[in-house]
């Protein structure tokens, strides 16, 4: 007896062999076809129109290159082609550079000094991971994923500015348990001691039970898009969201993390704005369970 899938749950009869969807868009002119689409002012696309965006003269040949991308990236309809969500995704991958692009970036200086000993900053990208550094003592201010396409015609500062987006962007989704790869659940866990790239002791590790994606981050990042902590800075004069994160010294550094305790977990995180303090107290799913304003210590 055969029963449906219900929320949450994968059904093996609608799952396709990934080695044959891969091997679909193996093919130039199917790439072609997929780009044409992407670019069109107007969805759907007749017939003849498609063919005339696309560098393959021979009818018979484009109809059949057409039709094997139909159903899975391509949708058929009365009045022509549209792409499917997973034929608009492979441009995207395309264009992003995921599997072509392998830019050389030489380190630039970026915004702000360093939260420990106040040295510059300095960016490095390799491997499709833009990292930042203190250019004196090393300090980690943050690796992420940044797609290489990202760095098209943009200046140094343009660049700088996309990633800080993108990673704020990123821990928004991670945070509010979606993964920002497949949009699959992801589970946090806050993590205490062991080797980290971030330079820190304290720790939110996002993974993805889908994909597996993970993303690692200070506790204080995921603050910079809570209502409170923008509202604290708004009555500063100051707009949180350009100020870079890695110039925020609770963003980067877990000196102003403290584990109140751990079952369940409550962390506190120190913001401080001149004289001024808010503590924010975070549980471990990262929600907010308690704030509270008071003046700064020395």
């Amino acid at each position: 007896m055969s029963s449906t899938p219900g929320p949450g749950e994968e059904s093996d009869a609608t799952d396709g062999d990934p080695a044959e969807a891969f091997g679909v868009v193996a093919s130039e002119t199917r790439l072609d076809i997929l780009e044409a689409l992407w670019r069109a002012d107007e969805r759907p696309v007749s017939f003849s129109e498609l063919h005339d965006d696309v560098p393959l003269r021979d009818s018979a040949q484009f109809n059949y290159h057409l039709q094997q991308l139909t159903d899975r990236f391509v949708t058929k309809t009365d009045d022509g082609y549209d792409l499917r969500h997973a034929g608009a995704q492979v441009v995207r991958a395309v264009r992003a550079g995921t599997f072509t692009r392998t830019p050389d970036v030489e380190p630039f200086a970026v915004e702000g000094a360093c939260t420990r000993c106040g040295g510059g900053l300095e960016a490095r990208y390799a491997d499709e991971q833009f990292r930042i550094d203190c250019v004196d003592c090393g300090k980690s201010h943050g690796e992420y994923e940044f797609p290489a396409g990202g760095l098209a015609d943009r200046s140094e500062a343009e660049i700088a500015r996309a990633f800080d987006e993108r990673v704020r962007h990123l821990h928004c989704l991670a945070a509010d348990g979606v993964c920002p790869a497949c949009a699959g659940r992801i589970h946090t866990e806050i993590v205490r001691g062991g080797d980290c790239c971030l330079d820190v002791t304290i720790r939110a590790e996002h993974v993805c039970e889908r994909c597996h994606n993970e993303l690692c981050s200070p506790v204080g990042l995921v603050l910079l898009d809570e209502s409170v902590v923008t509202a604290f800075y708004d009555e500063h004069g100051i707009e949180l969201s350009e100020r870079p994160y890695w110039t925020l010294p609770w963003c980067v550094d877990d000196e102003y993390t403290t584990v109140r305790s751990s079952d369940p977990w409550r962390v506190a995180v120190r913001v401080p704005l001149a004289d001024d303090c808010l503590t924010v107290v975070l549980d471990g799913d990262l929600a907010v369970v308690d704030t509270r304003r008071h003046v700064c210590e020395d």
